[in-house]
């Protein structure tokens, strides 16, 4: 989800306007619905100083607002929160393990993942078995969905 994206996802949730974030960010009141539009739709990007702002006002991390980052375990925690607003991911524990899930009140959405899921599992599964090396592993995931 790019970051606009997530601005409006987030704006919503706090059942904000564009006018209130834009001033709240900094904007003048004249220009404030108009710019945050502008990120939103993604016709201009925030410099790092403005997604703060922007981040301060909605009451979240920057990192809920930046652009997946899984290079760090705060980046990747965010990026798996993202992808629990947009797909229904969820944590939950089975048997005394964290797992993911699938919400299934998603409708299409949890059909999509779900396929994808389940086409990934049965690799794994070959690999676990001997069945495929690492690297056919490999080569169907970096070529998925081919």
């Amino acid at each position: 989800m790019a970051i606009g994206e997530r601005i409006r996802y987030i704006r919503n949730l706090r059942r904000m306007t564009q006018k209130w974030l834009g001033m709240a960010a900094g904007f003048d009141e004249k220009t404030a619905d108009v710019r945050i539009a502008q990120y939103e739709s993604g016709t201009r990007a925030p410099k790092e100083k403005l997604t703060a702002d922007i981040a301060h006002a909605l009451e979240v991390s920057p990192r809920a607002l930046d652009l997946p980052d899984i290079d760090s375990y705060v980046g990747l925690a965010h990026t798996l929160f993202a992808l629990e607003d947009l797909y229904g991911l969820h944590i939950s524990a089975i048997d005394g393990e964290l797992c993911l899930r699938l919400d299934k009140l998603k409708g299409t959405t949890y059909l999509s993942m779900f396929d994808m899921f389940h086409a990934w599992q049965q690799e794994a599964e070959k690999l676990k078995n001997g069945k495929i090396t690492k690297e056919e592993y490999d080569t169907w995931r970096y070529n998925y969905p081919k």
